[in-house]
């Protein structure tokens, strides 16, 4: 297969691939959670994965983070195979898994400082990152709470935070607006919209409307597979004008 990052000279340049699924497939016995899933996301890009629930979306994202390895093929970050080169990989990315393990007697501060020292951040640079990352993700009100104490839209905050801290290129985030309220889900949104002027950004979800909020591109997944690759506006146009029915045509067998 010919790398990804070569293109014929256009007199455009080509964006760097930032994120990379070459050939993922993850079986369980005969059961495949995933087969065969390949695609990229260019330096810059927003890019929405769509599907049902247990289509694949979370088993995908965990083997593009080197978090469980793949049956079959391999995830780049940045250009690091995630499978020969996790720790170098992982200084570029910034993952949010869905419902992401938090330390529940920890105060979001005291988590954020445990982070950073994990992540060998010196005084100043810990003190400035952990300033920072309260103000993106709008934690001044809780940062001395007891993380157990705290609503679901604060703790997806909390989560967001620590993802951010060490300022990666990369973010994967699986379902960060699962549970939560009109309000929160807003607030999500625009801390998206603000993240994806400087970073490369892979959104899991099952909500449309945040496809049409946040994306410039959307892969779908189904039964494992990748089903479509492609701009929004062409997404509707395979359900007639509505995203709600090329959802629907393309997971639920019915024919394109």
């Amino acid at each position: 297969m010919a790398d990804s990052t070569e293109s014929q000279d256009t007199g455009t340049a080509t964006a760097r691939p930032m994120i990379e699924a070459v050939g993922l497939s993850k079986f369980y016995g005969p059961f495949a959670a995933a087969r065969d899933v390949s695609f990229s996301v260019s330096e810059g890009e927003l890019v929405a994965f769509l599907g049902p629930n247990g289509a694949g979306k979370s088993t995908t994202m965990k083997m593009l983070t080197g978090y469980i390895a793949p049956s079959e093929g391999f995830g780049r970050i940045a250009g690091h195979n995630m499978m020969e080169d996790r720790i170098e990989g992982s200084r570029h990315l910034g993952y949010l898994p869905e419902n992401g393990p938090l330390y529940p007697e920890m105060t979001p501060y005291s988590m954020l400082e445990f982070f950073a020292d994990a992540r060998g951040m010196s005084k100043a640079q810990k003190k400035d990152q952990i300033e920072k990352v309260i103000e993106i993700c709008d934690l001044s009100s809780v940062m001395y709470k007891a993380t157990s104490k705290l609503s679901k839209g604060f703790k997806q905050r909390v989560g967001m935070s620590q993802a951010l801290l060490h300022e990666p290129d990369v973010l994967i985030l699986d379902e960060p607006t699962a549970g939560l309220d009109p309000n929160q889900i807003r607030g999500v949104r625009k801390t998206m919209k603000r993240l994806s002027e400087t970073k490369t950004i892979l959104l899991s979800t099952h909500i449309l409307q945040e496809v049409e909020a946040m994306a410039d591109r959307v892969v779908m997944i189904n039964e494992g597979r990748v089903v479509y690759d492609g701009n929004v506006e062409d997404l509707r146009n395979i359900g007639n004008g509505d995203l709600d029915e090329a959802f629907h045509k393309l997971t639920a067998g019915a024919t394109v």
